[in-house]
């Protein structure tokens, strides 16, 4: 029987990362398809139910090119896999197929570094690419501090191991909606410190470093320091970490092409104003030169070349839409009008990221399927 190749959510994620070309055939239905896709600058994609499929591909191989590599895409990959064979048994040369599915592209992540230090060590964004959400490994003298982790939590424990780093501190900047935390966990098997916002955390049922203004963190050999900003609006204890006077991580305030959104915790009229208190107020008195390190991108557009997601706070402020309504009823009304769909079992999520909630691993799979959806577009 004609074998294809496995490809691995590495492996894509390595492709898109370097805007190479590629075609993506979906096999999965229609509505998963138009909720949640692959995207990439140089990815095409084109979607055909995998039951459409059944009796040959004869009716979509017009459609497909020879000139590029075939990716075959389903929820976990056997549906893919068959499909695949066909398409080799058609004549195509360049096929494969995507070894887990969505479910492992939704949980890739891929470290990137994004800057250095002033007195050594590094900053890294681990970008998981197949659901738009980013963390962040700061790195000094060996030791670690890990912002908003995922809950693929080896993803860091194996990066830690191959430079001989101690992860010391985990911090959540919010409490999750849109995927489950890892920090707490991980903190757990370093031994290290788990950091939350009071405010986010009156219904937790664990123990926790409290998160606030005023604290500053510092760790390794130079010492880096982290400072919290109290910034709600996403949550009423949202805090963004200045890192080293030089990068500004926003967790869910504000991205690149957009702005958080308020309502996730069924509170939108409250923490709108607040949102807009922090957009306008707190981050204008910023420094314009700070590099933004959002916990979140919507589109690839939002792509640097080398694959990872930030901006200067400066340039936001001149071309992202939510940084630029004029006054406070035009901006709630921009903000209610553009909520977008709300995040696949976001309830479930916020409970589970309480310690309220205590899913099997295949139900938080299931619980994080699909994009992040925390952005408001203008």
């Amino acid at each position: 029987m004609t074998k294809v190749n496995p490809a691995t959510a590495a492996q894509l994620a390595h492709h898109i990362i370097e805007n190479k070309p590629l075609f993506v055939l979906d096999v999965r239905n229609e509505d998963d398809f138009a909720s949640w896709k692959i995207e990439g600058r140089q990815v095409e994609i084109f979607n055909t139910p995998y039951f459409d499929l059944l009796d040959g591909v004869e009716s979509i191989l017009s459609q497909l090119p020879d000139d590029k590599p075939v990716i075959v895409v389903c929820a976990k990959e056997g549906s893919s896999i068959f499909v695949a064979e066909l398409l080799l048994k058609a004549g195509l040369k360049d096929v494969s197929y995507l070894v887990g599915g969505m479910k492992a592209w939704s949980e890739h992540l891929e470290p990137i570094k994004v800057g250095d230090l002033q007195n050594g060590g590094e900053i890294y964004q681990f970008m998981r690419m197949g659901k738009g959400c980013m963390s962040y490994m700061i790195v000094s003298e060996k030791a670690a501090l890990i912002v908003d982790a995922a809950r693929m939590v080896s993803a860091y424990e194996e990066f830690a191991h191959r430079s001989d780093i101690t992860i010391k501190y985990l911090v959540d900047t919010h409490l999750h909606a849109d995927h489950i935390s890892g920090g707490r966990e991980l903190a757990h098997k370093v031994n290290g410190a788990y950091l939350l916002p009071p405010r986010d955390a009156e219904e937790v049922t664990f123990d926790y470093h409290a998160l606030e203004e005023g604290n500053e963190l510092t760790f390794g050999g130079t010492t880096v320091k982290v400072v919290p900003i109290y910034s709600p609006g996403h949550t009423i204890g949202s805090t963004t970490l200045l890192v080293d006077d030089k990068y500004l991580l926003t967790g869910d305030i504000l991205f690149v092409e957009s702005i958080g959104r308020p309502d996730l915790a069924g509170k939108a009229e409250d923490w709108v104003g607040d949102l807009r208190n922090t957009l306008y107020s707190t981050y204008r008195e910023l420094d314009e030169d700070l590099v933004v390190l959002p916990a979140h991108f919507a589109n690839v557009s939002e792509l640097n070349e080398d694959g990872s997601i930030s901006a200067r706070l400066g340039d936001l402020f001149k071309r992202n839409a939510g940084l630029n309504v004029a006054n406070e009823a035009t901006f709630r009304e921009l903000v209610s009008i553009n909520l977008p769909p709300q995040p696949n079992a976001y309830h479930e999520i916020r409970l589970v990221n309480m310690g309220l909630l205590s899913p099997a691993e295949d139900e938080k799979r299931e619980m994080e399927m699909g994009p992040n959806r925390c952005a408001v577009h203008g």
